[in-house]
């Protein structure tokens, strides 16, 4: 089975990101939400491990049903493919209300800083 892959912290996880994945799970496609191990930090205050708790229940429908599989992945310094690997690489443009979303706002919002 294949999947569209999605790399990031989701610190928290937010509107934004889930019309992030809603765009590929709209076209049928299935969708792996991979979150990068990252350190413990103001930027980071959930661990890997919470996120994807977090996500496994906000999307447990689509867990259930194999649409999305949510994975913890060492973090990254650059993504890198070579010619004819047999995939794609999209870039999705969000309206302006999505675009405004901010994790760090709401994580201000969530530690009252």
């Amino acid at each position: 089975m294949k999947y569209s892959l999605f790399i990031g912290r989701w610190q928290p996880w937010h509107e934004g990101h889930r019309w992030l994945i809603d765009q590929r799970l709209n076209e049928g496609f299935n969708v792996c939400i991979a979150i990068r191990d990252v350190e413990k930090s103001d930027s980071n205050p959930f661990s890997p491990t919470e996120i994807k708790k977090n996500l496994e229940r906000e999307l447990h429908d689509l867990v259930s049903l194999k649409k999305v599989k949510v994975i913890i992945m060492p973090d990254i310094e650059s993504i890198n493919y070579g010619r004819g690997v047999g995939y794609d690489i999209i870039e999705h443009f969000p309206p302006e209300k999505v675009k405004k979303i901010s994790a760090t706002e709401i994580r201000k919002k969530i530690f009252n800083k």
